[in-house]
């Protein structure tokens, strides 16, 4: 950055910068933007960022984000508490929600299993989905998790793990989801016929 800006403009370039798909020459492009319209985008976002801070929590039951706990999904009871999709982060949540292919409830796992990365089971809410799907409420555990290695080794370990539980049906996705593929940059229609289609673990 170029001597002339000053640390605090320095500083909101490099916590941009670290955002997803925000590399530098782009935080250094929506910092500017910030700066030159402070009244509409500056002051608005610095209020919602400081307000998400303070009010948004993390779901104790499924792992989901929202200002309330159980967060409204969970706490919904019109949705139907006998299926539970297990998804690798929050944003795929959001995708599968904007698809509207699901009214069950959700369980984010917060990772996937990973030997590269030292990412095992006890850094991951298996243990809370286990103990979810042996209640004697659920009847489906639905896997929406990435096509990929890590994504089915994930799989694969959660069907082992829910095989005990006498009369919980463990589903995955079909393969309208893509090789490689992550569920929030799936067009809702693919996600939609994925779920349509899911076959058993």
């Amino acid at each position: 950055m170029a001597a002339s800006a000053g640390p605090e403009i320095e500083r909101l370039i490099s916590l941009l910068s670290k955002l997803p798909g925000l590399g530098p020459r782009s935080a250094r492009r929506a910092a500017l933007a910030l700066l030159k319209k402070r009244d509409q985008l500056l002051s608005p976002l610095a209020d919602a960022l400081a307000e998400a801070a303070a009010r948004v929590k993390v779901c104790s039951t499924c792992g989901s984000l929202d200002t309330q706990d159980p967060c409204a999904i969970c706490a919904d009871r019109t949705r139907d508490g006998t299926l539970i999709c297990v998804v690798e982060e929050v944003g795929a949540l959001w995708a599968m929600e904007r698809a509207s292919a699901f009214r069950g409830r959700y369980h984010v796992l917060g990772g996937l299993l990973s030997a590269l990365d030292g990412v095992g089971p006890d850094a991951l809410r298996v243990n809370g989905l286990v103990a979810r799907a042996s209640g004697g409420e659920v009847r489906e555990v639905i896997l929406a998790l990435p096509a990929t290695v890590d994504g089915q080794t994930t799989a694969h370990y959660l069907a082992d793990r829910l095989a005990n539980n006498a009369g919980v049906a463990v589903t995955m996705l079909a393969r309208g989801v893509p090789v490689g593929g992550e569920l929030d940059w799936l067009d809702d229609g693919t996600i939609a016929q994925a779920m349509r289609a899911r076959r058993p673990a």
